[in-house]
């Protein structure tokens, strides 16, 4: 049986669609259009067997592949779907108000059953950011978090809360995916002196000494980020201030943290101090890819013991992506960098290919790990709206311009429905040119250097680091030289330097030589002084080092003078008497520096 070709959803001041592909993108026969300009909202089940969609009219659900409607609910409001793991319940939100004859409010936030199309339970939900319920995998546990507390729903029974976790202050929380038992992971901010920390619990074992099976405490944490590996085995936290106190860095101070379900803990040692931008779990749940660092970012891969693996390098690049199987790492740059892209064979961490898909706003791998989506997406850009898809060895192999895209995404499949494929390196043979040639890159040169081509061209602001499998073997990035290697780079470097003085001085005239030539005898240090051995060895004196610095100030005068006068220049009756004093000076400063 061949294996699905995955859908693409499509929303946009045009309406709602899906297109069916690649290699060729075609409209999908079976689902007819909403050309519904109000649609704010659409979402795929977890296994991809059921689409829903908020035309402002009302919910609609469908079956996949058939596109057959199964459910239409009255909630024309609606900006938030999300569906269950097992596709028993759809949740939808909607925004929060309040009326004369409600000041209390009415509930925002339904949960409805989807064989009977009747709502479960309504609650008043306020946050727009943590509006949704969490769900174990099997669906067997629902939670929400209530004020200071966690609220478990068991079997979709929301009528009786199952079990409450009460923690002061709690503001987020993650179930973690895979086998039950699941695991809660809170996060509690500090305050008044006191650090932050995550928790970790095994359900239904909340509360009690021995309850936490993993504790991660923490200062400098205005809030986190919690990543559950895909087994919920590993958690990776991301801290974040919002105020870098030392001043590099207006992104605020980040730090990476590690925690086991066996209650080990650990710093992720980043190698590169500035911001973290992306981090991405492998699906196998062994290792994790982090982008971080200031620009140009540095990229590594971790193990499950924080140990780097493998590192990628620097580069322009603010995103990590394995794709669904595991086997490519995505690395890009996107939002205000310029859309480079470069491909990365996770067995061999041999580089694939590198392309560039400026003014992207978005990236999504499609479910059978080969190909890839970006898109240009209103309101982030309201120009060159538009999608494209791509193969992963760089060939562009459909482009479609939108007038105003909102929102495109990739149908979902559970792991192991679209299997891993031999990693080729050879572009595909379907590929077409871009509507638009993406522009050349061209290096930047600071103003008061433009126009000066010669100069521009050896300019080098940031030098990036290679990839760990690409650095020279012995004076590479990283790597310490030897003595006689150290003594002998200095000496190519010198003769370097001399031979382009040389050439330079070539050009000009002797009047100009001599100039440079007295320019770098007033500029030379203390001991290039003429005709006088610096001898003095003592403990300084004061007095003497003034001395001594007056009468050197006076030489060069001195110097200036004769040249002026060599150049046909008549001198003051004050500027010969200082001529005659040449002699004089030079005996004392001998005599101070014996």
């Amino acid at each position: 049986m061949a294996a699905p070709c995955p859908l693409l959803a499509v929303r946009g001041s045009a309406g709602t669609s899906l297109f069916q592909g690649p290699p060729v993108l075609k409209q999908y026969e079976h689902f007819p259009s909403d050309t519904s300009p109000r649609c704010k909202v659409l979402a795929y089940s977890e296994d991809g067997s059921l689409f829903a969609w908020c035309n402002g009219q009302s919910v609609n659900v469908i079956e996949l592949p058939s596109c057959n409607l199964i459910q239409r609910i009255d909630r024309p409001k609606t900006v938030f779907l999300q569906f269950s793991p097992r596709n028993n319940i759809l949740a939808t939100w909607e925004p929060y108000a309040v009326t004369k004859d409600t000041p209390a409010g009415t509930p925002n936030l339904y949960l409805w059953d989807l064989r009977t199309g009747q709502s479960l339970k309504g609650f008043v939900q306020k946050r727009q950011d943590t509006w949704c319920p969490k769900w174990s995998s099997d669906e067997s546990i629902c939670s929400r978090n209530v004020n200071n507390e966690i609220h478990f729903f068991e079997n979709n029974n929301f009528d009786t809360i199952a079990r409450k976790l009460h923690i002061q202050k709690v503001v987020d929380f993650r179930l973690s995916p895979g086998e039950m038992p699941c695991k809660v992971a809170t996060y509690v901010p500090g305050s008044k002196g006191a650090p932050s920390f995550v928790r970790v619990y095994k359900y239904p074992n909340l509360e009690g000494p021995g309850s936490t099976i993993a504790n991660k405490s923490f200062f400098k944490a205005d809030r986190v980020s919690m990543l559950w590996n895909k087994k919920g085995t590993d958690l990776l936290i991301i801290t974040t201030t919002d105020v870098d106190q030392t001043g590099a860095s207006y992104y605020g101070e980040q730090t990476l943290h590690y925690i086991s379900t066996k209650g080990e803990t650990s710093v992720v040692p980043l190698a590169k101090k500035g911001p973290i931008y992306s981090v991405d779990w492998n699906v196998n749940s062994t290792e994790f890819c982090v982008v971080y660092g200031f620009m140009p970012a540095k990229a590594t891969l971790f193990n499950l013991k924080c140990e780097p693996v493998f590192d990628f390098g620097t580069g322009p690049r603010n995103t990590v992506h394995f794709n669904p199987q595991g086997s490519i790492i995505c690395l890009a740059g996107f939002g205000n960098l310029r859309g480079n892209i470069e491909f990365w064979d996770r067995k061999n961490f041999k580089n694939i290919s590198k392309m560039t898909a400026s003014d992207s706003t978005y990236f999504e791998w499609s479910p059978d790990g080969e190909h890839i989506l970006t898109a240009t997406c209103s309101p982030r850009l309201r120009v060159g709206n538009g999608f494209k898809i791509w193969h992963y060895t760089g060939s562009l192999l459909h482009e479609t311009e939108v007038s105003e895209l909102w929102e495109v995404t990739w149908q979902k499949f559970l792991e192991g429905v679209l299997p891993e494929k031999a990693i080729v390196y050879k572009a595909v043979p379907s590929a077409i040119s871009p509507s638009k040639p993406e522009p050349k890159a061209a290096a930047y040169v600071p103003p008061a250097l433009r126009g000066q081509p010669h100069k521009a061209t050896s300019l080098h602001i940031r030098d990036e680091e290679l990839p760990q499998n690409m650095k020279p073997k012995g004076g590479g990035d990283g790597e310490q030289l030897s003595k006689s290697a150290l003594k002998n780079k200095k000496k190519r470097e010198a003769k370097a330097k001399a031979k382009q003085e040389a050439d330079h001085m070539d050009g000009l005239s002797q009047e100009k030589r001599d100039a440079i030539a007295m320019a770098a005898y007033v500029m030379a240090p203390a001991e290039a002084a003429p005709q006088v051995q610096n001898t003095y060895t003592g403990e300084s004196d004061p007095e003497k080092e003034k001395k001594i610095k007056g009468i050197r100030k006076k030489l060069k005068q001195i110097e200036k003078l004769k040249e002026q006068q060599a150049s046909g220049k008549s001198l003051e009756k004050n500027q010969l008497e200082k001529l005659t004093t040449e002699d004089a000076l030079l005996q004392e400063l001998e005599e101070l520096m014996l």
